[in-house]
């Protein structure tokens, strides 16, 4: 396994923005109240050529009755088990708090390397006062500024002396595993699907739209199958983004797709594809991803003859000219087909690795075209000479042809079709490119 390196400490020490330093990238949601993070984000850093995991956990609250603080508390004991080290972060504007203190007492019986990161030290005057902190009872300190930057060295300097080889080469060679995102309008039951694959709570799942507020990278690995799950923010319609933090969520859900290989629609099956689904839909397909479309609650469906065939019908004519989609009806609370959802992205995920030997495409390809010409325009009839496919990570084919810009939108369906029933590329869009010879 790869080495993680998990961020605890209680709300507005400044973990996230430690956190996006070592990433180098604005990932979690900075905000400046208090507990905005309130789930674990994942992200991969390297530091002298070694690499690892970093998460980044909920502000930590003891002993409160409020629902959030109580699973953040979860969060955290569920990252001090997947961590190989903790990094334990604290305000020195502050001093040491009570809940410093409570927490200081969870992580003393782990058996884990604590590495304790005073925060905040931007003068000399608070280097001084930051001393208290040793009286935790952690033999190592390091005194940071996460907005100066001043200090992360010697802490990654620390961490990487506790990564083997073998665990930084480990964590690239998860990095490289399928990714799928799970997508879809808030309260489809995003994160009861999630659950339910995985069988056990890892998302904050409680009835409030909108809870989910980050995605949450989960390791996969059951049936000998080996993936990560990402789990989204609700994409919610415009005009409910009153407080910025729906906006992230948006842009969050937006940047998962980036990083996924597969986006797994989930849609409720009473209400059908949205307008906002079929946005979803759209951007997937316009990043090149792979899509998988998932009809969820389908057990609280009213089943009559043909109801599925229908409602797949149905579906693909909204989703249409794309519409060479795999489409299952399942059920996250009963668990029907949730494996087999598993199973059709996998395979959707090898069709967009798919190459085409050049020869075996003209082949096919050649035929196709030759049973139906491309239409003749001002009098000049198109020839395709040649196809190729191109070296990018979305199916991409080059057609060499003497009038390229002549080839109008109908026949592009036409070989696009053609090159689907041929080489099976479901779920997956395909780029056609038409060039001079």
């Amino acid at each position: 396994m790869g080495f993680t390196v998990a961020i605890v400490g209680r709300p507005n020490v400044g973990k996230s923005t430690f956190f996006n330093r070592l990433l180098e990238q604005r990932k979690a949601i900075v905000d400046d109240f208090s507990g905005v993070t309130r789930d674990r984000q994942y992200g991969v850093a390297d530091w002298n050529g070694k690499n690892f995991n970093i998460i980044d956990t909920g502000g930590f609250v003891p002993r409160s009755e409020d629902v959030f603080e109580r699973e953040i508390r979860k969060q955290v004991h569920i990252a001090v088990e997947e961590a190989n080290a903790i990094v334990f972060m604290v305000d020195a504007s502050t001093g040491i708090t009570e809940m410093d203190s409570s927490m200081a007492e969870i992580l003393r019986k782990s058996s884990k390397p604590v590495l304790v990161v005073v925060n905040k030290v931007d003068n000399h005057e608070r280097l001084m006062e930051a001393s208290e902190f040793y009286s935790l009872g952690f033999e190592h300190l390091y005194f940071v500024s996460s907005m100066s930057g001043s200090g992360t060295g010697e802490l990654l300097d620390g961490l990487a002396d506790l990564i083997s080889e073998e665990q930084s080469q480990d964590t690239l060679d998860l990095a490289a595993l399928p990714k799928f995102a799970i997508m879809g309008q808030p309260n489809v039951g995003k994160s009861s699907l999630l659950n339910a694959l995985i069988g056990q709570e890892r998302t904050i799942v409680s009835d409030i739209a909108g809870t989910t507020r980050d995605t949450i990278h989960t390791h996969y690995n059951l049936f000998q199958k080996d993936f990560i799950l990402i789990d989204t923010a609700g994409i919610r319609r415009k005009a409910k983004v009153h407080e910025d933090l729906e906006f992230y969520s948006v842009i969050r859900a937006v940047k998962a797709m980036d990083e996924a290989d597969i986006c797994l629609l989930v849609l409720d099956a009473e209400k059908g594809i949205a307008a906002q689904d079929l946005n979803i839909f759209g951007l997937a397909a316009k990043k090149g991803k792979g899509v998988v479309v998932l009809v969820n609650k389908w057990d609280l469906m009213a089943k009559e003859t043909n109801t599925a065939r229908d409602y797949e019908a149905e579906l693909k004519k909204r989703i249409a000219p794309f519409s060479d989609v795999p489409v299952l009806f399942v059920s996250a609370k009963d668990k029907t087909r949730i494996y087999k959802a598993i199973e059709l992205a996998l395979e959707v995920y090898e069709n967009k690795q798919r190459k085409v030997q050049t020869s075996k495409l003209n082949d096919v390809m050649l035929k196709a075209i030759e049973s139906y010409h491309p239409p003749v325009v001002r009098g000049n009839p198109v020839k395709i000479k040649y196809v190729t496919q191109l070296p990018t990570n979305v199916p991409s084919f080059a057609f060499f042809c003497n009038f390229p810009d002549d080839v109008k939108e109908p026949y592009k369906n036409y070989l696009e079709n053609q090159l689907r029933k041929n080489f099976n590329f479901t779920g997956v869009p395909i780029r056609l490119f038409f060039r001079k010879k």
